[in-house]
């Protein structure tokens, strides 16, 4: 706990929450200026390239300001809030100036304060202040910019400020302002925000702003001025060209570190995938089993369970395939270890936690890990430390009912093992057609360190224990 008894302000920094993050998004912030702070409390929620993580404050004091709005996109180290400490506290609910150019812009008269604590955005001090922000591209004028910055603190705060300003349109380079619900109105209605001329206090767009762009006048654009005129349709378009039939979806977060890690993959790994269609009735039968013995009572079992063993079985009888290709080094690194992956989709995209140690669990003990790890990433609280140090991963396509897939290589991984979807098929069981459970199995695997070979054995060796669950006991 830090303690401090002069008086003085703490800037929060944006940490790299994860290894060799740049940057991260706020989701969430759980606190406002002027509430009190301690130790270890989680202020806000952020999202990075990997996963969503809340965010303790080191110390004790009371919040002076929020640096940004939710939804904003932050460097790592820089400051996203700032609280008072030790006398510093006491000051929380004092008005603060920002700076927002090199030089502080004035306007020659001092605007009247709201009553009650006036929480600020950006800065900090009661005269000016030497902490700046990077300028948004395109904004030019430090006044507007002041403006704009005023809007926002509103924004966070649900009230704008005593004395409304006129509307008028956001200057070119400047982010619009509009309340989180107004955001999701404006997606929802296809609107471009920028292109709203705003009605609230000091430019901020109402929900009233957004309906008015969505039925405009004639003659009139959607969300122009009312003097501007809609402008001709290009002979190659439709005059009723409706804009709702596309949606853009920002690249960011976990979507973005997906897609470049994907792309990094398929074209650094010479992948190569082996198939192989396997009867695992005896595995569904021993699933069920499973789930009436006290030992696993309250665990998940499911036949990712029985998978996920049999892989690691697969990965001792040949331990090359458990290896990393280490590019500088000309060095094939095997590890002794096994962190296997788990691919999960989320609603913020595939992420691919792992279960640390795998191969010395048991299995009761596997069930209760990936039962974590699936819940975990559900909710959106996998920790980026729970997605670093893979070594194999397993992705179950079968959920989805695909009979199988070719999957790309999880970056610094040598293999991954695709399940298919388990259905009931005729199949030869004792020379008798007869109805079995039966699903395809997919193994890629890194062609520079692992030969057809040591593929196919490997592979063969996960479907013989699927097909036979004794060998669970019998290769331990």
């Amino acid at each position: 706990m830090t303690t401090m008894t002069d008086s003085s302000v703490r800037e929060f920094k944006m940490p790299d929450v994860g290894e060799g993050l740049t940057e991260a998004e706020i989701l969430k912030w759980y606190v406002e200026p002027g509430d009190t702070v301690t130790d270890g409390q989680v202020v806000c929620e952020v999202e990075t390239a990997k996963a969503a993580v809340e965010l303790p404050i080191p110390y004790d004091g009371v919040v002076r300001a929020l640096h940004f709005p939710e939804g904003s996109t932050v460097d790592v180290g820089t400051s996203i809030i700032a609280v008072g400490v030790g006398d510093g506290a006491a000051a929380a609910a004092e008005p603060v100036q920002e700076a927002v150019a090199d030089t502080p812009a004035t306007t020659g008269a001092e605007e009247p304060k709201p009553e009650g604590r006036q929480p600020v955005l950006v800065g900090y001090g009661v005269s000016t202040s030497s902490t700046r922000r990077r300028p948004r591209k395109g904004a030019k004028d430090p006044v507007a910019a002041q403006d704009a910055s005023a809007a926002i603190q509103a924004e966070m705060n649900g009230h704008g400020p005593s004395a409304p300003a006129a509307p008028a349109a956001p200057s070119a380079g400047d982010r619009p302002l509009a309340k989180p619900p107004v955001r999701k109105l404006a997606k929802d209605l296809g609107v471009d925000l920028a292109t709203v001329v705003p009605s609230g206090p000091d430019g901020v767009i109402t929900r009233e702003d957004v309906h008015a762009a969505v039925a405009p006048a004639p003659g009139e654009a959607p969300g122009a001025a009312p003097a501007a005129v809609a402008p001709a349709p290009s002979p190659a378009a439709p005059a009723s060209y409706d804009t709702a039939r596309e949606t853009r979806v920002p690249v960011k977060g976990v979507r973005r570190a997906t897609a470049a890690a994907m792309v990094g993959s398929a074209f650094t790994a010479p992948h190569v995938t082996e198939f192989v269609t396997v009867d695992v009735t005896r595995t569904m039968k021993l699933v069920e089993e499973l789930k009436q013995d006290k030992e696993y009572t309250g665990l998940r079992v499911n036949p990712l369970l029985l998978i996920s063993k049999a892989l690691l079985v697969a990965i001792r009888r040949n331990p090359e395939i458990n290896a990393s290709w280490d590019e500088a080094a000309q060095e094939i690194v095997v590890k002794h270890y096994v962190n296997l992956g788990i691919a999960a989709a989320t609603p913020r995209g595939l992420i691919v936690p792992n279960i640390k140690d795998a191969q010395a669990q048991t299995l009761p003990q596997l069930a209760g890990s990936l039962g974590e790890l699936v819940s975990t990433a559900r909710e959106g609280r996998t920790s980026p430390a729970a997605m670093q140090g893979g070594t194999v991963t397993i992705t179950n396509v079968g959920v989805f009912g695909v009979d199988t897939g070719t999957p790309i290589l999880n970056p610094g991984e040598s293999a991954i093992l695709a399940v298919g979807a388990i259905k009931l098929q005729p199949w030869v069981h004792k020379g008798k057609v007869k109805p079995r459970q039966v699903t395809t199995l997919a193994l890629s695997f890194d062609h520079r360190l692992v030969d057809g070979e040591l593929g196919s054995k490997v592979l063969a060796d996960v479907a013989a224990v699927l097909e036979q669950p004794k060998r669970l006991i019998s290769w331990a």
